[in-house]
């Protein structure tokens, strides 16, 4: 192997591991929560783990900000090949000036993927594996050559865990997962996310509560539980509502993170955002209840 084939494999390697600081990771979150629906949906259709997708579109897209990403929406680094008809781009990678596919969208990019992944006869055996078995697919996927990297394999499984991407194979039974689907159906319809473990949906402007509810089948009574407001709240639109009650602390990727009071923002707003709750903010920070925020006061997400 050359010296800059392992040079490449290094920067690869220190590049696009689960990054330490909270900036960092906030990239990689946001880049999970914006794609998990489309991770799960290709699960659902094709039986490749959720986990799996959205750990390799992390690596090979750099969370969404790679060349092959931003301007041929490819978040896979998938070649073309012999039966590649559509656009391409060309890319330094093993070689100079690789072809790799170009999609119109990135949910092209996704579904491709997969399809990818079903048709290729190499890949036949990880469809034998369970679902849930994360760490046989990433193994599987670098013997049959996804990847030239050693420390495919690895690096997979290790952002599986330090995002807890598992969770995302446990979905594909779920009824709140079944309105996601039916969301193609539904055109008009909101689009259902996650946040720590939890489905919501950003409010338009015109919504309430109550169409909220009639739309989700969740009472209005409990959709204002789950999201800490009473009865004379009125939805505004951007507001985060969430189908569950959140959860007690923000995910453990957020342990030991603070974070910087930006104007605008309250401790509830970083509740809804961080899908935790309002309470939880307050007794790990130790404040009082008539704290008010200040800009550029720093709030512990998690300890």
């Amino acid at each position: 192997m050359s010296r800059i084939t392992h040079l490449r494999i290094l920067l690869l390697t220190l590049t696009l591991l689960p990054l330490s600081t909270w900036a960092q990771k906030d990239l990689y979150n946001s880049y999970i929560n914006q794609y998990m629906s489309m991770a799960v949906e290709q699960m659902v259709r094709y039986r490749v783990p959720a986990s799996i997708t959205m750990a390799q579109a992390l690596l090979e897209s750099r969370a969404g900000t790679s060349l092959l990403a931003v301007s041929g929406k490819n978040h896979f680094g998938i070649k073309c090949g012999s039966s590649w008809c559509g656009p391409y781009m060309l890319v330094d990678d093993d070689a100079k000036n690789e072809h790799f596919r170009v999609y119109q969208s990135v949910k092209d990019s996704y579904e491709d993927h997969s399809k990818f992944l079903c048709v290729n006869g190499r890949y036949a055996n990880l469809f034998t594996l369970k679902i849930t078995d994360y760490k046989g697919w990433a193994y599987g996927l670098k013997a049959a050559g996804y990847a030239t990297n050693p420390k495919y394999a690895d690096i997979l499984i290790q952002l599986i865990e330090d995002y807890d991407l598992s969770k995302l194979d446990h979905l594909s039974d779920s009824r709140r997962w079944q309105k996601v689907l039916r969301e193609e159906e539904n055109p008009e319809g909101h689009k259902v996310m996650m946040c720590n473990e939890n489905f919501y949906t950003i409010a338009r402007q015109g919504d309430t509560f109550k169409s909220i509810s009639k739309e989700m089948g969740v009472s209005e009574r409990r959709l204002r539980k789950y999201n800490e407001v009473d009865r004379h709240y009125v939805l505004q639109e951007g507001d985060i509502i969430y189908f569950q009650k959140k959860q007690k602390r923000a995910d453990k990727a957020y342990r030991g993170v603070y974070h910087r009071i930006k104007d605008g923002e309250s401790l509830y707003t970083l509740s809804q955002h961080y899908g935790m709750r309002l309470k939880t903010l307050y007794s790990i920070n130790k404040l009082s209840p008539d704290y008010l925020p200040k800009v550029d006061d720093l709030i512990l997400l998690r300890k």
